[in-house]
Order: C-alpha cells, then sequence, then structure tokens
C-alpha cells in the first residue's frame, strides 16, 4: 500500500509541474530578474531555495547525508531548475521509504546550532508547506514582472 506521504508528495509534484511549465513562458532574464521586494530576489532564486530546503531537512537533517547545496548560480533557466527537483524528488522518495512506516518516532535535528526533535511527518509538512509558500511568491514576482499567473493549486 502507498503511504500518505508519497501520495501527497505526488500532489505536490504535480502542481509544481504546473508552476514549472508556467515558468517556462517567463523570458530567461525575467526568470533571473532580481527583485529587492522579494525575499530570495528572483524567481529562479526562489526555486532554488525551495530545493535547498529539501535538501537541508530531507537529505541533511532526517537523511543524515552530506549534501551539497544548490547554488542559485547552478540553475539558469526551467529546463535546470526541473532536472534539479528530479533529483529533489529522488531524495523525497528516499526519505519516504526510511520513514513511512515510522512518521511519529521523533529524530534529533539541528536548528540554528541547537538540537531538538522532530518526527519526520513534521519535517516533511515542514518543506512541503515551504515549498507553497514560495510558489505563491513566484507568481505574485512573474505578475510584478507582467506576466498572468496560473492556477497552481493543488484543486484546480
Amino acid at each position: 500500500m502507498e503511504s500518505i506521504m508519497s501520495l501527497q508528495y505526488g500532489f505536490v509534484k504535480g502542481s509544481r509541474e504546473v508552476l514549472l511549465k508556467y515558468c517556462e513562458t517567463i523570458s530567461v532574464a525575467d526568470f533571473r530578474a532580481e527583485n529587492s521586494s522579494f525575499g530570495r530576489g528572483s524567481i529562479r532564486n526562489l526555486l532554488v531555495h525551495i530545493a535547498n530546503t529539501y535538501e537541508f531537512w530531507i537529505g541533511q537533517q532526517a537523511l543524515q547525508k552530506e549534501m551539497v547545496f544548490t547554488s542559485y548560480e547552478s540553475v539558469s533557466n526551467v529546463e535546470e531548475t526541473r532536472q534539479l527537483f528530479n533529483e529533489i524528488d529522488k531524495l523525497v522518495e528516499e526519505f519516504v521509504t526510511s520513514f513511512s512506516r515510522s512518521s511519529l518516532t521523533n529524530l534529533t535535528v539541528i536548528i540554528n546550532d541547537t538540537s531538538t526533535k522532530a518526527n519526520p511527518l513534521k519535517l516533511f509538512t515542514h518543506v512541503i508547506t515551504h515549498e507553497y509558500h514560495h510558489k505563491g511568491q513566484v507568481l505574485s514576482m512573474s505578475r510584478h514582472l507582467g506576466y498572468t499567473p496560473i492556477d497552481t493549486d493543488i484543486m484546480r
């Protein structure tokens, strides 16, 4: 039987793909255009930041992997962003396989040099809600650049 986390991540991936297809309609210059009104500066940077959050919480903290965090500059366009998220998908698949039967068992995680406890379900919830928060910023930023955002919700 497929786990709830796996099913839920399938919804996230579907919604993300809608966003990435929309981002293909944005010029490469606008995709990388810096806007100081948004925390990470550009659509590209926001998307890489989403991936970095998965790398940190799922890869480094939960799976205890040595992670090399993706730099903004290493991603130039939507296709490279899609490739990055293909790697994130593999990381999440490993996470789900490792923790779907123990999703409520606390793990030790480090936040700002402080050790604390969090269960895999909480970590998973954090990364996907974080993704949706920044997805909204991507859509808002695109509107500021003159594009008409599309509906990227799970329910559309």
